[in-house]
């Protein structure tokens, strides 16, 4: 009599008789010695679920001691002014404090602040912080935020301290968190939007505050509101993307009112914008099911490949649908499905009340509020002095009403300045060294930290675009905006895929040495213009890239369509012939 094998098949491949035979026979003398296999499953060959030692390096140091109570330790290396244990260097990323070696042996402090919105009086005592603590180095991100640098250990408690001392945090600013929360800068003055989501912004920080659970992800994690305002945030390139729609003439299932559409998946870095989930969500629940879906992401994200651990990898595997289901249990009812047809659209939304303005983001605009206007302030590449810093505060407590908003885009905003003073802002703004005035060129610069300041980067991004834009606005004139992204390494914090132009750094020989260089990506952009760029040059030198750069404006300028944007004009060549028409400037 024959023994029953517990499996048919070998890595998707039936058992031939040869081996069949051969593994009744082997299984049967088994068995004659008291062995049993009646625990082998039917497909042996399946996956199986992670165990403690499946965990990298970052996962069991969050195993072994979260890092928010790692603060004793942070204590200590600063009573001695001592850089951080390797584990510590990542467990102090929870209190916002990134260590900086090899650049420097010193701290670069990130803060959260949802919906980019700070008070004068906060911008006073950063600036005294920057000088007191700091080396005076500045900068506004891609999320909008601020980052303080060269903070060394010694000095780095009395500064989470005066940081909180303003209402400010930095809790939760780096690593496995949900980074700074955005939303749309103009948030309530705005005459185009749909909703004001400041106050959602910020209630969703007050939640993950709350929560400790959103401490521990399995990886960085992104989340944006747009209310269909002027100022897009960019929220496809999120994993949680939420964008307001109005639905004009509703059904019994789907009333008429403001909702948000999901998008989920969002990873630009990675080639990624955030796919519409076809869900459509009341304001008032927004809060409740955006933390169901990043609750299944923590309990399904991957903890054993750092590089497979953004919720994009995890829709490689599941779909939307899934994901949806997951979230719907932990919520217990339904979301309101609103799928959108083949090309993109939902029959019941209306249509969008956005209009195309270029940089909106710079430059004076009237509010919804009579008589009233924002100033977007122009700051380079993202860098403010705190003397900077200090007039800013002093222009909106004088003339406007003493707030002021940061954006996506690496600037700031000033609301509420009435028509009379308008001038007068503009002409304090320049006098600092700081402009309020729309620019083709200047306007569409955004660069990540660069090597300065960053142990990733392989490139000075800030001090390139600054000689780029220099060298651009004394050759080229724009009748239309053309946006340059510039970023250190493939982390991309400046999206470099999204721009217009996107520049990655990189190492270039020259003459047996290595210097400072770019790859080149064209045709990118987000929002109704989403794409992901496509590279098409490979290694310029920075000086290459000068160069190459103020043809591609020259030959767009001189072959395009009547009107044809800079990203139209790239999509409808193949890269052959746009590197033989950027190779010469004819």
């Amino acid at each position: 009599m024959s023994t029953a094998l517990p499996f048919q098949e070998i890595a998707g491949q039936a058992l031939n008789d040869e081996q069949t035979a051969y593994l009744q026979g082997l299984f049967s003398g088994l068995a004659n010695r008291g062995l049993k296999f009646t625990d082998v499953q039917a497909d042996p060959t399946g996956p199986r679920p992670a165990t403690d030692e499946d965990l990298i390096f970052e996962e069991r140091v969050k195993r072994d001691l979260h890092p928010l109570d790692a603060f004793d330790s942070f204590l200590e290396d600063a009573a001695d002014n001592r850089a951080p244990a390797k584990e510590n260097v990542f467990r102090y990323k929870w209190n916002g404090l990134f260590f900086l070696a090899p650049s420097s042996d010193a701290y670069m402090c990130r803060l959260r602040i949802p919906g980019g919105l700070v008070k004068s009086f906060q911008l006073r005592e950063l600036a005294k912080i920057s000088r007191d603590l700091t080396t005076g180095y500045i900068q506004i991100t891609t999320r909008a935020n601020f980052q303080l640098r060269n903070i060394e250990p010694h000095n780095a408690p009395a500064l989470l301290s005066r940081i909180q001392s303003i209402g400010l945090s930095s809790r939760g600013a780096g690593a496995d968190n949900i980074r700074n929360i955005t939303c749309s800068p103009t948030a309530g003055i705005d005459p185009h939007e749909l909703i004001d989501t400041l106050p959602l912004a910020q209630e969703l920080g007050q939640y993950i505050i709350h929560h400790r659970e959103f401490y521990d992800l399995p990886r960085k994690f992104n989340i944006a509101f747009d209310g269909g305002g002027l100022i897009s945030s960019v929220e496809d390139t999120n994993d949680i993307g939420l964008r307001a729609v109005k639905i004009a003439d509703g059904t019994e299932k789907i009333p008429a009112g403001v909702y948000f559409r999901v998008a989920l998946g969002g990873a630009t870095g990675h080639k990624s914008f955030a796919e519409d989930a076809g869900v459509l969500v009341k304001p008032g629940e927004i809060i409740k099911v955006t933390a169901a879906l990043v609750r299944v992401f923590i309990a399904n994200g991957n903890r054993t490949n750092r590089k497979k651990a953004r919720l994009k990898h995890l829709l490689e595997t599941w779909t939307l649908e899934q994901y949806i289901a997951e979230a719907e249990k932990l919520l217990g009812y339904e979301l309101l499905k609103a799928p959108l047809d083949q090309q993109g659209q939902f029959s019941l939304e209306a249509k969008t009340l956005r209009t195309e303005v270029p940089h909106s983001h710079e430059g004076v605009f009237p509010q919804k509020q009579s008589g009233f206007n924002y100033v977007g302030v122009g700051i380079p590449v993202g860098q403010i002095t705190p003397k900077q810093m200090n007039r800013v505060a002093e222009l909106a407590d004088l003339y406007g009403s003493g707030e002021v908003r940061l954006t996506v885009w690496q600037n700031l905003i000033i609301p509420n300045i009435p028509d009379t003073y308008v001038g007068t802002v503009r002409k304090a703004l320049t006098k600092a060294g700081l402009f309020a005035e729309q620019s083709n060129i200047r306007s569409g610069f955004i660069a990540c930290t660069g090597n300065s300041y960053c142990k990733f980067a392989s490139s000075n991004t800030k001090g390139h675009a600054l000689e780029f834009i220099k060298h651009l606005e004394k050759r080229v004139r724009l009748d239309q905006p053309i946006n340059v992204h510039i970023t250190g390494c493939p982390h991309s914090c400046a999206q470099h895929y999204m721009g217009d132009i996107g520049l990655l750094a990189t190492k270039v020989k020259v003459q047996g040495e290595s210097v400072e260089g770019y790859h080149v990506f064209i045709g990118g952009g987000f929002g109704r213009n989403r794409k992901v760029g496509r590279q098409v040059f490979t290694g310029l030198t920075s000086e290459q890239v000068k160069t190459t750069l103020e043809t591609m404006f020259n030959i767009y300028l001189k072959r395009r369509i009547e009107n044809e944007s800079f990203q139209s004009f790239t999509n409808r060549h193949d890269l052959d012939a746009l590197q033989g028409m950027f190779s010469n400037d004819e």
